[in-house]
């Protein structure tokens, strides 16, 4: 598959957008034809490699980019990480990626969770995911809902994504708040700040929802010692900078 390494450039408006929002709907971040070639590349990694999936409401296969070429393709595409460090403003690496697979009648909902507090990240101000359609998502497949101009919401602790008001648990005046739902077609992309609380509607289709998401953290991210299944077991020390080829710089300013 062949990627024009050209700058993907988003307009003031997209970036003000996801500044103010701390979320945006960014179409055809890909082409349907690579979303296609993708989709069946994701389908047949997460069959091969379904060790990595830990996740019951959901197949969730992380650092695929490690164990799959077209995968890492995807991951590291310019696309993608051109519009990320547009949006973000800053310097950035990758952090990890992760297949997430819903299959057909999961009626089970990724409940309300916002991302940042389940990673050892001390000083990430600007944690940015990039979550990709494979297929097309419209509400009724599980697509993502949104709660806007929260993202500053630094306080909060993780919280279950199987527990229905578990985030309006710890932070009640969100449940006031208005949320919106992006219906995806296969290619778009949403970016979300890693502080934004979302969730993910059920899958009562016919067909699996097939996403790949790209998280980027800054580029100078200190690891806190945390538990974490990326950063577990790789010979890190607290206070280590996340560097490195498992870490790489991604964007223009690399």
């Amino acid at each position: 598959m062949t990627q024009v390494a050209t700058r993907f450039s988003l307009s003031s408006s997209t970036i003000e957008q996801y500044r103010r929002d701390g979320f945006v709907h960014v179409p055809s971040i890909i082409s349907r034809d690579e979303a296609e070639q993708f989709r069946v590349a994701a389908v047949e990694a997460s069959e091969r490699l379904a060790a990595l999936s830990d996740q019951a409401m959901f197949r969730q296969l992380v650092n695929v980019w490690q164990h799959d070429a077209m995968m890492k393709a995807l991951t590291l595409h310019p696309n993608i990480a051109s519009a990320a460090e547009q949006l973000a403003g800053v310097a950035l690496r990758l952090w990890h990626d992760q297949i997430l697979i819903k299959q057909p009648h999961n009626e089970k909902p990724t409940e309300w969770h916002q991302d940042q507090p389940y990673w050892p990240h001390a000083n990430s101000s600007h944690p940015i995911s990039a979550w990709i359609a494979l297929v097309d998502v419209p509400v009724e497949r599980g697509c993502m809902t949104f709660i806007p101009e929260a993202q500053g919401r630094s306080e909060l602790p993780p919280t279950s994504l199987s527990a229905k008001t578990g985030l309006f648990d710890v932070a009640p005046d969100l449940t006031w708040s208005p949320r919106i739902t992006v219906p995806l077609k296969a290619g778009d992309c949403t970016f979300h700040h890693g502080r934004t609380p979302h969730m993910a509607t059920p899958n009562f289709t016919d067909d699996a929802r097939v996403a790949h998401v790209v998280i980027f953290m800054d580029a100078d991210t200190i690891y806190t010692g945390a538990n974490h299944v990326v950063s577990n077991n790789i010979g890190l020390t607290k206070d280590a900078l996340l560097e490195g080829d498992l870490f790489p710089r991604v964007g223009e300013k690399r």
